[in-house]
């Protein structure tokens, strides 16, 4: 599991926000594979990202 599939799921619902538990419920893989691949992306600024209301908790979409 890498970046592609996280990246690939992002851009084929690219107008619904995710958190990264749904991400991986989704994939079905580990949410710490998620997480660590989410953050690649982020530093990459390939994903928005925002709070999701809970501490450190974020929602993710796939930058177009």
């Amino acid at each position: 599991m890498g970046q592609q599939e996280v990246s690939d799921f992002l851009k084929k619902y690219n107008k619904k926000w995710f958190t990264s538990k749904e991400i991986a419920y989704k994939l079905n893989v580990s949410t710490g594979s998620v997480i660590n691949n989410l953050s690649k992306l982020r530093k990459s600024k390939q994903v928005y990202f925002k709070p999701a209301g809970r501490a450190n908790q974020y929602l993710y979409k796939y930058k177009k």
